[in-house]
């Protein structure tokens, strides 16, 4: 399942003003989930639900503003692997089954003075990795 280009605005950057004015960071989700039980039965509770991750992915990014796009980018993964977690297995504290999230953060507006198309991280993170 991905997710592509999901713009939120916040305040994430090393200088003050970043902080301050705040700018537009585009995100993108990938996950790798098994698909089949929500397929099979046709049935949105058994798989992951796209619109509830936007919104928890926006908020997610929204809240406290840090320096590095590498700890909002891990900060996404951790929201993603949660919703794979909760769609595949309700009662599971962890998730046993494959799962997997590559998110990329980009910042398009970076603070850089050449001429730039795009500035991004990726992690890949998997329910594994989780604490």
């Amino acid at each position: 399942m991905t997710l592509t280009g999901l713009e939120v605005f916040a305040h994430h950057g090393v200088f003050d003003f970043e902080r301050e004015r705040g700018q537009r960071f585009l995100i993108d989700v990938e996950l790798s989930v098994d698909l089949r039980a929500g397929a099979g039965g046709d049935d949105l509770a058994r798989t992951v639900h796209y619109g509830e991750l936007a919104e928890a992915i926006v908020a997610a990014v929204e809240r406290d503003p840090v320096d590095l796009i590498e700890t909002v980018a891990e900060r996404v993964a951790d929201v993603a692997l949660g919703f794979a977690e909760r769609a595949m297995n309700p009662a599971a504290l962890g998730f046993a089954e494959t799962a997997e999230a590559r998110v990329t953060v980009h910042k398009p507006d970076a603070p850089i003075e050449a001429s730039f198309a795009d500035v991004s991280v990726t992690v890949v993170r998997t329910a594994g990795d989780r604490p």
